[in-house]
């Protein structure tokens, strides 16, 4: 249970900076940087309990590298789902009247759906060879290297799919109108053929002993 809880937590304070700092105004730099670093901090606080996925991607991109329990996996999805329901209902609180101001990213598929696969994969990867590796275990950086992931497809293809990169965020950002609802599969489908991808070519890339 105490995983689920700390996957509950980091999913919500993710999702929640999220819609706190895109809605009503939110522009430029402080999105991406804001979201990379809430990611950073969750993982860093949650790591050692739960591995600090916080995303359903992730969750399934480590179960097929090895290092995720079958039986912890849909435990995990229903974790960060209903965590980012909980914080879409928050950021709608918190944001009261502003929640009127909000137009829907109505994004085109095929570029969205190219940009989402492309940065969960990325993302996935890095989690994989920075969190799960041989080579870099018991490193100091992993949750930097993981948040600056996330900082950097925001940057680059935010205003193209709506920069999820996790199926968690992206049911976030549907609740609360940031992206429109109706794209939800995009990103879902998108999100998870990365992780599956990400794990099989971190498997290929470091070998049966990584």
């Amino acid at each position: 249970m105490n995983k689920y809880l700390t996957e509950f937590i980091g999913t919500f304070f993710l999702v929640l900076t999220v819609g706190a700092t895109v809605i009503a105004g939110g522009s430029g730099v402080i999105p991406p940087l804001a979201i990379g670093s809430a990611l950073m901090v969750m993982i860093y606080a949650g790591g050692h309990v739960s591995g600090g996925h916080f995303n359903p991607a992730v969750t399934l991109g480590v179960f097929l590298r090895g290092k995720c329990p079958a039986r912890d996996v849909v435990p995990y999805w229903v974790s960060q789902l209903i965590a980012a329901f909980v914080a879409s209902l928050v950021v709608r609180y918190l944001k009261g009247s502003a929640m009127g101001t909000v137009q829907p990213l109505v994004p085109a598929v095929g570029p969205a759906f190219l940009a989402e696969f492309l940065f969960t994969f990325a993302l996935v990867w890095v989690v994989l060879n920075s969190a799960t590796a041989k080579g870099t275990a018991g490193n100091s950086f992993y949750g930097l290297a993981i948040g600056f992931t996330v900082l950097t497809g925001a940057f680059a293809v935010g205003g193209i799919s709506g920069g999820a990169f996790n199926p968690a965020v992206a049911l976030g950002t549907g609740l609360m109108g940031i992206v429109a609802f109706g794209s939800l599969w995009i990103h879902v489908v998108a999100e998870l053929i990365a992780g599956a991808t990400a794990a099989l070519a971190f498997k290929i890339a470091n070998g049966p002993d990584a």
